[in-house]
């Protein structure tokens, strides 16, 4: 293991969030970031971004409505959000979000 790498416990970190939906950068890799989100069964409005993201559950479950489609993800569950596709998070959602999104120019 070299000087850049790091071993990150989701869990732990996860634990240390001070704010559900709050998202904080675990890692990146070339222009993407790794955040890390605690989920608190709120709903939250639907959004549009401009590039796509991956979301991963790694604990709890998301209740996801994408392109008017709803889905319901469960630990070890992963989803592809495409760039300009409306999704929003149905109440529901809690436990433990990995999100990898290249940032916008």
């Amino acid at each position: 293991m070299d000087a850049e790498s790091e071993n990150i416990e989701v869990d732990a970190r996860a634990a240390e969030l001070p704010d559900a939906w709050r998202s904080v950068v675990l890692a990146r890799v070339a222009t993407a970031a790794v955040k890390l989100l605690r989920m608190d069964g709120r709903e939250l409005p639907p959004e549009v971004h401009g590039t796509d993201e991956v979301l991963f559950v790694a604990e709890g479950r998301l209740e996801l409505e994408l392109d008017g489609a709803e889905f319901s993800l469960r630990a070890g569950g992963l989803c592809r959000v495409p760039a300009g596709a409306r999704h929003s998070v149905r109440a529901g959602s809690s436990g433990t979000l990995l999100i990898v999104e290249v940032p916008e120019d």
